[in-house]
């Protein structure tokens, strides 16, 4: 996903989310506040940007746990790409659903600028990291 995005900033100069308002949310979420109108607008909290990175690795993590809890140790031994890339599109619904409202853009972006352009970005992340799971299956790095 990360690599994904990278790749995207630097050949087609494409911006991707600024973790430091996702732990901007996170700590005015602490606080009661769980929609911003926008999260721009909202005072900055310290360490946000290690808030919103750390969140971002964890919610990585915890998803790819669910994953293998899913598919079982079948898919372990032998590692299939359909099941991780529905896996990983399915995953979009976090940020359409949860952290883009609570950013205040909307559910599904839909109060962005262009809401078709950030929805096609949240997919193809979420499909990276569906695509990462399989690479990751097939270097034996999800076995436990």
């Amino acid at each position: 996903m990360d690599v994904v995005a990278l790749v995207q900033r630097r050949v087609l100069g494409i911006p991707s989310l600024d973790y430091a308002l996702v732990g901007r949310w996170l700590g005015h979420l602490a606080g009661g506040t769980v929609v911003h109108r926008p999260i721009s607008g909202s005072a900055p909290i310290r360490a946000e940007a290690a808030l919103g990175w750390a969140f971002h690795y964890l919610t990585g993590v915890v998803f790819a746990l669910v994953f293998l809890v899913l598919v079982g140790s079948d898919w372990q031994q032998r590692p299939a790409l359909v099941p991780a890339l529905v896996f990983g599109v399915v995953t979009v619904l976090a940020p359409f659903l949860v952290l883009q409202p609570g950013l205040g853009a909307g559910i599904a972006a839909r109060r962005t600028p262009r809401p078709n352009i950030a929805r096609l970005r949240s997919l193809t992340a979420h499909a990276s990291f569906g695509i990462g799971l399989w690479v990751s299956g097939l270097g034996g790095m999800l076995a436990f």
